[in-house]
């Protein structure tokens, strides 16, 4: 019926929205800036959830062929430098302007994809692109809390996005499902981030954080990890009942939504030029859901 399709979709704005409030009150309100441990233990408990969930019989998770694992890898890699990355990034970076700049991953998608596979472009999409780009090149001169590694780590964050995403629909072997898929990612993070947390001095770092015996940090890292699990969940129920149109259109409506609320939960300094580029990127994305549109028609 029309009303569960509604009722999914508007799921899905919620635990999208708190999903990445949470995140960023843990990353940039407590100053939680150690990320292989709070993206390890993210994927570690999403992996023992998604286990779980697949015991239990509420997801379906078949036996992961080696091949198919070892085929996933690349995949998993470019997994890893999306979330690290993007932790990265959202720490130092306003909700909206970071959205501003994963929304250039379409970008780096599409490059990919005209240079590698030679898939031609509807003057629509080129132009909704353009508008993408444009609106984050122009961010950073104008916003007025500028952090240069912030936007270091937005670029590689969006670099690993529009790859990942190129290789999910390219390269993903037939026999792996979205939910398997996220299991090879979280079991390649939880290894690959526990043995860089040493390298990158988050281990030692962690023992001087002043809020780690406080019960609002444990609640905060708890409910980011759950509420990670749940978005994955609503995001593969999501596309299981909607066109790829149809879940773009929630995904932006997601992020105009958090855009909107977060000067009402953090505080903000916006000015009229840098509020200018993140609506032009939102202008862009919704452009750019228009053309998935008539691409289909």
């Amino acid at each position: 019926m029309q009303w569960i399709r509604h009722i999914t979709g508007l799921t899905f704005i919620f635990v999208f929205v708190v999903t990445y409030f949470t995140n960023k009150f843990v990353l940039s309100v407590l100053k939680f800036t150690f990320p292989t441990l709070f993206q390890g233990w993210q994927t570690f408990i999403g992996a023992v959830l998604l286990l779980l969930s697949g015991k239990l019989g509420w997801v379906e998770i078949s036996r992961i062929p080696r091949s198919a694992a070892l085929s996933w890898l690349p995949g998993s890699f470019l997994f890893v430098g999306n979330i690290y990355a993007g932790s990265r990034a959202l720490s130092r970076m306003e909700i909206p302007f970071f959205f501003t700049l994963q929304n250039s991953s379409h970008v780096v998608s599409d490059v990919i994809l005209k240079a590698a596979y030679g898939e031609k472009l509807q003057w629509l999409r080129l132009l909704s692109l353009c508008l993408m780009l444009l609106s984050a090149i122009n961010l950073p001169f104008y916003d007025p809390q500028f952090d240069q590694s912030g936007y270091q780590w937005a670029v590689v964050h969006l670099l690993c996005t529009g790859a990942y995403r190129v290789f999910k629909v390219r390269h993903r072997p037939s026999s792996l499902s979205d939910l398997e898929q996220q299991y090879i990612n979280y079991l390649f993070s939880v290894l690959f981030l526990a043995l860089a947390a040493h390298p990158t001095g988050d281990l030692l770092g962690v023992l001087e954080f002043p809020f780690l015996g406080s019960h609002t940090f444990h609640g905060g890292c708890c409910a980011s990890a759950l509420l990670g699990f749940l978005l994955l969940m609503a995001t593969v129920r999501l596309k299981s009942g909607f066109s790829l149109e149809h879940f773009g259109v929630w995904i932006f409506m997601s992020k105009v939504t958090a855009t909107c609320l977060s000067p009402f939960i953090f505080n903000m300094d916006l000015n009229v030029p840098s509020l200018l580029c993140v609506m032009g990127s939102h202008a862009a994305e919704a452009l750019l859901v228009y053309s998935q549109r008539e691409a289909q028609l």
